[in-house]
């Protein structure tokens, strides 16, 4: 159980904060800068050493492998028509999707994030498994996930991603209390959804990367639906793992955190990567120069 092979993307959600348009648009192909938010999570993935995905889809909702299918007559109509550039990025995605196989398990109704990851169970195989949510994009020179499975390699238990948050965010995150046990590594010690300043047990919230073991999807297994008819990973962890005495760990990731979970922070997210993008960034910033 040394490497991970494995990925989940859930994508099943019904993109309630994107509404109207993510009635058309599902949330995970809106544009970050140029690209759809689920292609960072796929390259985020192959460049961690993951060779198969597995997307958590709602029945009414396959838009994601229209994104990825092969489009040869594009291709050769750019190619008649001298678009290089354009052509370019194209076969760039394609590039992307080579030496990696994608499948689907649905999650019929949208009942939390354990739920979704439960669809996915019987692909994995009794095998360490990581997990990326598309909402969560993180700019890092050794990709997020990459930083959690060098981790798992050595103590070969579950790990989810933490970064650090200003007192005044804290209470809009899941936030961890824990144990240091070495630079930017902890033990988990209980999880708190959304704690008032006073009461949080540190700054570190949880992002939306983990590696799983077998043992956290038995415990998803077992579980009951919240009051909410949920099952939400961090609930389980925290109300059944910890409790038992399960040794969670959690890695204070390097890099930047940029957030898609909402229109206003998807927007900021946009501009701050827009104003770095080699491209585009020159030309915008001329123009940001005379709006002000």
């Amino acid at each position: 159980m040394n490497e991970v092979k494995k990925a989940i993307i859930p994508i099943a959600g019904l993109g309630t904060r994107f509404l109207p348009l993510s009635k058309v648009v599902p949330k995970e192909l809106w544009p970050l800068v140029d690209i759809p938010l689920i292609q960072y999570s796929i390259s985020e993935a192959k460049e961690a050493g993951i060779r198969e995905i597995i997307f958590v889809l709602s029945p009414k909702n396959k838009k994601v492998f229209e994104y990825l299918r092969p489009s040869p007559k594009i291709e050769k109509a750019l190619k008649e028509k001298k678009r290089e550039n354009i052509l370019e990025d194209v076969k760039r995605l394609d590039n992307l999707l080579s030496n990696i196989s994608f499948s689907y398990v649905l999650q019929k109704k949208p009942l939390g994030d354990g739920h979704a990851i439960l669809q996915a169970a019987k692909a994995i195989n009794s095998e360490a498994v990581a997990c990326l949510f598309p909402d969560d994009v993180v700019e890092s020179r050794v990709p997020a996930l990459l930083q959690l499975a060098k981790i798992f390699k050595t103590c070969q238990k579950p790990v989810m991603a933490l970064y650090r948050q200003p007192e005044e965010k804290v209470p809009h995150y899941g936030i961890v209390g824990v144990e240091k046990i070495a630079n930017r590594l902890f033990k988990i010690k209980k999880i708190i959804e959304k704690p008032s300043i006073e009461s949080a047990p540190s700054d570190l919230a949880i992002v939306g990367r983990y590696i799983l073991t077998p043992e956290v999807l038995d415990y998803l297994k077992k579980a009951k639906p919240s009051e909410k008819k949920e099952i939400i990973l961090a609930e389980v962890i925290n109300e059944r793992m910890i409790k038992e005495g399960k040794l969670i760990y959690g890695y204070e990731i390097e890099g930047n955190w940029l957030e898609c979970g909402d229109k206003f922070r998807w927007l900021k997210s946009n501009l701050y990567l827009s104003l770095k993008h080699p491209r585009f960034g020159p030309e915008l910033r001329k123009y940001l120069k005379t709006l002000i």
